[in-house]
């Protein structure tokens, strides 16, 4: 394979051989993943690693599946118990974390994560029918044997479940659907393939219109996705169904295709009231103090189809943000401070689908380094994207430890949800929980934090010594009828075990 061969020379190649002296003398983190720095999202690089050989799992046996209580509680506004998605692979490490909630059934849930009892796939995904009391545990077909994990999640309108992942053999981003909940799945099948020959489909994310007023694009899957060339130039690409996956359309580019050390990576897709489509991205430029992206201004990006993803807007500027230094020379994007932990920057976008005279309104969630910490904002924008707010804090200014890994979805009634992974109550900015907070007044402020994780984590016991947990968390709310709470689920990687992590769930009712 040629692709990213020029990626590796030069500076990138001398500070992965620093990473490779620093790590040699680690002892306890004799198990952590020495990825290449390289563009890639961390699942795939790890992937590379499992496949080949080079990084062997820990073995730590099968854990103990604790009963927990259910999900539930009253009377609102209060914080869900938590409850282990993955306690069907709980024998191995399970990481990257979406969530989403059947929009015709709030008790119908779909987690799912890089899932490393899955054999080849290495993604599974768990389902539940009980508003996440129970559970039940798939692993994604692998149509090449040379999965890559990343999952994605989504429903239609018919409770049809859908579940994404890359298969790194074709390459080519790969789905399955389930319509009786789990019980059955399809085969394994192609959705996106590489847009440039010798090329590569990277960081796949799912979005199915669940607008009962979006006709005729209402129920049309979308996914977008990093394109990389031969070279390792990179764009961002989206493909859609009409007809359940039967068929895809070629992907279709968003925006011009970025020249090396200029990258595109890290999509996420949403879609609005009226059918329109929304995809977002980060733009950054690989040369920061470490020779990669790390330490650098990104520019987040985002551009829209009226026509059900056939044609897009030129892209506009949601914010520039600082990215977290590289400071282990082991992370492309940065790394989480005092660990050798991948960051990613993914501007999750919501928009307001209510009947409100706010509805169209346009929410993005991204973390900014501020040279101490790393910081959770959202940007707000009321004229479809054209222009945005200056980003609004999430978390309140006496949180200066960092925040990291945030989601953000927008309910039925406009209620802006942001879940996020924060250090704040570890004096040694080590140990985490998962927050979530929410906004009823568009965006301008956030409420008080709530900690919806009961239980902290450290990073360092996710399986790989501290080298990789993911790259994503997940939110989305259940849609309530008048006379009950709105219930925003989360999920985020948990490490509360003490030795690898999983896929924990859990939330906060209002």
């Amino acid at each position: 394979m040629r692709i990213f061969l020029r990626l590796v020379t030069g500076p990138i190649i001398l500070g992965f051989i620093l990473a490779l002296s620093l790590n040699a003398g680690a002892g306890a983190s004799a198990r952590k993943p020495l990825l290449p720095r390289s563009p890639l999202s961390g699942s795939v690089l790890l992937a590379r690693e499992i496949h080949s050989g080079a990084v062997q799992f820990p073995h730590p046996g099968t854990l103990t599946n604790d009963i927990h209580p259910h999900l539930s509680c009253s009377p609102a506004p209060c914080v869900l118990p938590n409850t282990q998605a993955s306690i069907g692979h709980s024998g191995n490490i399970v990481n990257e974390d979406p969530i989403a909630v059947d929009p015709k059934n709030p008790l119908n849930l779909l987690s799912g994560g890089n899932d490393y009892n899955c054999g080849s796939s290495l993604a599974g995904f768990y389902l539940s029918t009980d508003g996440g009391n129970t559970w039940s545990a798939t692993c994604i077909g692998s149509i090449t044997g040379f999965g890559c994990g990343d999952p994605g999640v989504g429903w239609d309108l018919h409770h049809t479940a859908y579940i994404t992942s890359i298969d790194c053999g074709l390459p080519a981003i790969q789905f399955e659907k389930s319509t009786n909940m789990g019980v059955t799945w399809s085969a394994p099948a192609v959705a996106v393939r590489p847009l440039f020959s010798g090329g590569f489909t990277d960081k796949d994310w799912l979005q199915v219109d669940d607008g009962p007023k979006s006709d005729p694009y209402r129920n049309s899957l979308y996914i977008s996705v990093t394109q990389f060339d031969s070279s390792g130039n990179s764009t961002i690409s989206v493909s859609h169904s009409t007809n359940g996956g039967a068929t895809w359309s070629a992907p279709i580019q968003v925006d011009s295709l970025q020249l090396y050390p200029s990258v595109d990576q890290f999509s996420d897709i949403t879609t609005g009231r009226n059918g329109t489509v929304y995809v977002t991205w980060m733009r950054c430029y690989a040369n920061g103090p470490a020779g990669d992206c790390g330490g650098t201004t990104a520019t987040l990006l985002m551009s829209d189809s009226t026509d059900g993803g056939n044609t897009w807007s030129t892209p506009a500027t949601i914010a520039t943000v600082n990215l977290a230094p590289d400071a282990c020379f082991c992370a492309f994007y940065g790394n989480l401070p005092n660990t050798s932990e991948r960051v990613s920057e993914i501007p999750a976008i919501g928009v307001d689908n209510s009947t409100s005279i706010y509805s169209g309104t346009l929410y993005v969630v991204m973390y900014n380094w501020t040279g101490s910490y790393m910081e959770v904002e959202v940007a707000t924008s009321t004229n479809g994207g054209a222009s945005w707010s200056a980003p609004v804090r999430v978390t309140p200014t006496s949180d200066t430890h960092d925040q990291f890994f945030p989601w953000l979805t927008v309910n039925h009634k406009g209620v802006v949800g942001v879940t996020w992974l924060d250090r704040r109550n570890d004096p040694s900015n080590i140990d985490y929980e998962a927050f979530s907070s929410i906004s009823t007044n568009h965006g301008a402020s956030f409420q008080t934090n709530q900690q919806i994780a009961s239980v902290a984590s450290n990073p360092f016991d996710d399986g790989f010594g501290g080298g990789f947990m993911g790259d994503y968390t997940g939110n989305s709310w259940a849609k309530r009828t008048s006379t009950q709470p709105a219930t925003l689920y989360a999920s985020w990687m948990d490490m509360r075990n003490g030795s690898y992590s999983q896929d924990w769930v859990g939330g906060y009712e209002k």
